[in-house]
């Protein structure tokens, strides 16, 4: 597996290549110092998940996250931040982040993030999750992710599983060879299964549940 960590800080990238050994005993590490280092590797190897710092000497925040994402497409991304204000964590999972792991987190909480959004969920820490807002779905539906699962059909899995990367419907269908309407149709279903009213919703409440998308 190959990772890209990006931090403007030499001495943590080298603390956490250490850390990230407990990963994959296969792992291998690329790093970036900055925005513009990491997009001039684009192409040179593969990438199967991105480590994200937003405070970077070119770009910040979520210019970053997005000069990033349009750079590396699909590639899953998670922010490490040293902040952990619930806006800027829920800005990052609108603009396409699959985690947010603030740096003042154990090693453990890391790599149980990390394996998480590897098996396509999403990871969000418990002051984001429970500064936000109550869903309108029932305590069962939130405390059950078999229950959604079996609610859910495969292909409006793989919806969700777009929406939490921040994709567009015109994108989804693109990708899923569907229709816009089919798009729309599917994620309603999602929206109501998860008991959430808008995308963002959906996301938090997958990270709640601890979804594992196919």
């Amino acid at each position: 597996m190959n990772l890209l960590l990006i931090d403007d800080h030499a001495l943590f990238r080298g603390g956490l290549q250490f850390l990230l050994r407990g990963l994959d005993e296969q792992l291998v590490i690329h790093e970036a110092a900055s925005c513009a280092d990491a997009i001039a590797r684009q192409g040179q190897h593969s990438c199967d998940l991105i480590l994200l710092d937003l405070n970077l000497p070119d770009m910040r925040d979520l210019e970053a996250l997005a000069a990033i994402r349009s750079a590396y497409g699909e590639t899953p991304i998670v922010v490490l931040s040293g902040e952990d204000d619930p806006r800027m964590i829920r800005a990052t999972i609108e603009h396409g982040a699959m985690g947010f792991v603030p740096k003042s987190s154990t090693p453990e909480i890391l790599i149980q993030a990390l394996r998480l959004i590897l098996a396509h969920g999403v990871y969000l820490p418990l002051s984001a999750l429970n500064s936000e807002e109550p869903f309108a779905a029932s305590p069962a539906a939130l405390t059950d992710p078999d229950a959604i699962l079996d609610h859910l059909s495969v292909r409006q899995q793989e919806v969700l599983r777009c929406v939490i990367q921040g994709q567009p419907n015109k994108v989804i269908a693109r990708k899923l060879a569907l229709s816009e309407s089919t798009v729309k149709t599917h994620l309603s279903a999602v929206l109501r299964s998860l008991g959430a009213r808008n995308r963002t919703e959906a996301v938090y409440a997958a990270a709640k549940l601890g979804l594992r998308l196919v």
